[in-house]
This record gives structure tokens, C-alpha cells and sequence, in this order.
């Protein structure tokens, strides 16, 4: 959550204001990147180089890496392993990437998302968030593609090695990498939507814009309870607490329709960590179980909110609506 409230240029009003505590990576996987200050250059990339690694096993599971006799070349390799038949990966575009390592320099593996307890990494392509190994080399690749990547050191760890990972700063490592998906920041759901009761707040879609949405006007009072109302129903996986989500949202006030948050106005899609106490609770509620690639509307009361407390544009006592795009889940 640190990255992402340095990505926008408005910090958005779902977020709670102690939003630095979380991190993107894994704790076993942590392949983060070093400040420019203290980093080497990076190699620039290329296909193939000799010696190279040989690699086995299928797309979406633990690759087997076989590292030869001689020494590395010292160059930055990104080698298409197998191609997939995705979108290619633009700068900006969330990825979502499995991965395996083994550190060439001592032979040993390197804690894999493959391994009990991991994840996938996501993160923004070219965003500067993990080592270059990660950061560049998804780079006009193809979802679902698996690549092959022989770090140096200034690629693979910044040229500071990594001790929780025992790989040393002079290390190269190579890591096998499994492109498994790719959301463009303007993405968002689409599909036929089925309405809420005509009570409730009403949405059109826009298209690649914020979708607008109606509040009733008058009567009635808006709802003492949250309400959830699945607007286009995806047919991903559901979410769970604790899940790092993409999403497009919209919220609006319910007193007069104003808006007062969106994604849309701040660089497009966004990440967020669910179900763990750092978004308002009317998101870690209506948002846990639904599918994604749904869009979702919740009508958030007060006490699921902000409550008594005035937050920039939204004043206190204030329900909320928004619509909400889940792109992906990990």
C-alpha cells in the first residue's frame, strides 16, 4: 500500500490514512527494487548470451533450472521460454507473475511463488516497484508466456544481494518467470448490466470512462445497512480477505450525487489490499466472496464509512456509493 499511495496524485478516499503499513511483495519472495541513488546501471536486455540455463517443466508450475559449468556472461538475458497468446505487457500494465530462481553463483534455489505459503507477484510493469528482473523484463511480452531471465547482479537484487534469500551481492540469479496476467491501468468490466431496484442508486456504462451513477432523488432515506448489488457478474474466481485487488471504482455521495473519489481521475486501475483493515470496512464487507470480473455497487452507510468524521470532500455522516470494477484478485 506504500506504492500505491505513491502512484496517485490524489490519495484515494477508500484508503484508511495508516495505509503505509502493508507491502506488495511476500515475505519470502521480496524481490524488490533499490533506490536509483544507490543502485548500479542495469545491463540492457538481451535474447540470448552464452553460457545459458536450460530450464523444464510446463507453463503455471515450478520450473526445473539447470545453471551450466562456465561462469555467466555478465549480461542481462530475457529469453522467450514459450510464447503465450495474451495482450503483449505495456509500461503501467498490473501483472500478475509466478516465478522460480535459482542463484547461478552458489547453485542453490531461491524461494519460489511456486512454494508453500507464496504468492504471485503483482506489480506495475516498468513502475520502478521490484528488482529490473521483474520490472523490465515483462516488457512487451505476452501473457502467458514463460521467460527466461539471467540477472546480474544489478538486475537481479540492485547489486546488493538479499541475505533473507542468501543470495549474495555479487551474485547473478536466474529466475524463470510465468506471465499469467495483465490489466492495461484504463481496463475495466464489461458486460450486459442487470440494474439494482429502482430505490437504489442507478448506473450507466461509459466505456472506457467512469460510469455514471444516478442517486434516487428524495425519498427514501438512504439504507441503514450496507447493500451490495452485483451490476455484471465475472466468472473469476471469488475474493478472499487478505487478496491484493485491481480495481476501477467510482463513489459518489448519496446527499447529492456528487463525486467525490475515482479511480479514473488518478491513473486508472488500482491496487488494494481487502479484507485487512486497510480500506473502509463497507469495502472489506461487499467486496469479500464477490467474482472477479464483476462490477459491483455498494451503497456504504456512515458507520461502514467515514462515520462522524469529515474526509476531504466527503462530509460527516455521509453514505456512500460506489461502482467498482474487480479486475483481478491475487
Amino acid at each position: 500500500m506504500r506504492r500505491l499511495a505513491g502512484l496517485l496524485a490524489v490519495l484515494p478516499l477508500v484508503l484508511l490514512a495508516a495505509c503505509s503499513s502493508g507491502s506488495s511483495s511476500s515475505a519470502g519472495a521480496s524481490p524488490s527494487g533499490t533506490s536509483s541513488a544507490s543502485a548500479p546501471a542495469v545491463p540492457t536486455p538481451v535474447a540470448s548470451a552464452s553460457p545459458m540455463p536450460t530450464v523444464a517443466g510446463d507453463f503455471g508450475t515450478k520450473a526445473a533450472i539447470t545453471v551450466p559449468s562456465g561462469q555467466p556472461s555478465g549480461q542481462f538475458v530475457v529469453h522467450t521460454v514459450s510464447e503465450g497468446d495474451g495482450p503483449a505487457v505495456a509500461k503501467g500494465d498490473w501483472v500478475t507473475v509466478n516465478y522460480t530462481a535459482k542463484d547461478w553463483t552458489t547453485g542453490k534455489d531461491v524461494s519460489s511463488s511456486y512454494d508453500s505459503g507464496q504468492k504471485p507477484q503483482l506489480y506495475q510493469a516498468s513502475g520502478g516497484e521490484l528488482v529490473a528482473a521483474f520490472d523490465q523484463s515483462v516488457l512487451g511480452k505476452k501473457v502467458g508466456s514463460r521467460l527466461l531471465v539471467v540477472a546480474p547482479p544489478a538486475a537481479a537484487f540492485g547489486g546488493q544481494g538479499n541475505s533473507s534469500l542468501g543470495v549474495g551481492a555479487t551474485d547473478t540469479v536466474v529466475f524463470v518467470l510465468d506471465l499469467m496476467e495483465g490489466v492495461p491501468q484504463d481496463s475495466s468490466v464489461t458486460g450486459a448490466m442487470t440494474q439494482p431496484p429502482a430505490t437504489s442508486p442507478q448506473v450507466k456504462d461509459n466505456g472506457k470512462a467512469a460510469p455514471t451513477i444516478t442517486v434516487p432523488a428524495g425519498p427514501p432515506a438512504p439504507p441503514a445497512d450496507l447493500q451490495k448489488y452485483v451490476l455484471v457478474r465475472g466468472d473469476g474466481k471469488p475474493v478472499t480477505a487478505g487478496q491484493q485487488l485491481i480495481v476501477q471504482y467510482t463513489g459518489v455521495l448519496w446527499a447529492n450525487g456528487q463525486q467525490f473519489d475515482s479511480s479514473w481521475s488518478h491513473g486508472g486501475a488500482q491496487r488494494m489490499q481487502i479484507g485487512a483493515g486497510q480500506l473502509i470496512k463497507g469495502w472489506d464487507e461487499g467486496l469479500v466472496g464477490q467474482s472477479v470480473g464483476s462490477r459491483v455497487e455498494l451503497v456504504v452507510p456512515p458507520a461502514l464509512g467515514y462515520g462522524d468524521k469529515a474526509q476531504s470532500a466527503v462530509p460527516a455522516n455521509s453514505t456512500l456509493v460506489f461502482v467498482i470494477d474487480i479486475l483481478e484478485a491475487v
